[in-house]
């Protein structure tokens, strides 16, 4: 196999197959990694974001017309079903303005790929005083809120 003709997908695929193995050997502990950035690279690509740098708190990506945009992505697996985005940290600071986030399953297939506004984000996200943090969970409800927008199509293609 020669890795440089891989495809995104096939190395990410790759990389997936290596942290169950390291898993099953009790190495890893999770397997989202590197799930933050590969997510943050689709969609600032298919929305046409310009990512900010890794220390900027609040946001990870800005638009042309200046709205900003968290980043999250979620990795599903036989293992671990929940659809918990990691925590969402200073939410009154309103540094965001629209949540994109990502689901996947276990082969990084996207499941879902949805837009949410800000406001939309507060009605559903519970704070959790033991981590300091919105937590949101991407099911029941929220998939059909008419104010969520999908944007599964433009990440895929």
């Amino acid at each position: 196999m020669n890795i440089k003709e891989l495809t995104v997908k096939e190395l990410l695929q790759l990389q997936a197959f290596a942290t169950n193995e390291l898993k099953r050997r009790s190495v890893v502990r999770t397997q989202n990694n590197p799930l933050g950035d590969y997510t943050e690279w689709l969609v600032s690509t298919a929305l046409g974001l310009e990512l900010q740098p890794n220390s900027k708190a609040g946001y990870d990506g800005i638009a042309k017309d200046g709205v900003r945009f968290q980043i999250k992505g979620r990795r599903v697996t036989p293992h671990n079903n929940s659809r918990q985005l990691s925590a969402i940290r200073k939410y009154a600071e309103r540094d965001f303005d629209i949540l994109a986030a990502v689901i996947y399953d276990e082969s990084f297939n996207v499941i879902e790929a949805l837009l949410i506004p800000y406001e939309v984000v507060g009605e559903y996200a519970s704070y959790k005083e033991h981590v300091n943090a919105h937590i949101l969970i991407l099911k029941g409800a929220i998939l059909a809120d008419p104010r969520v927008r999908s944007i599964k199509e433009a990440v895929c293609s």
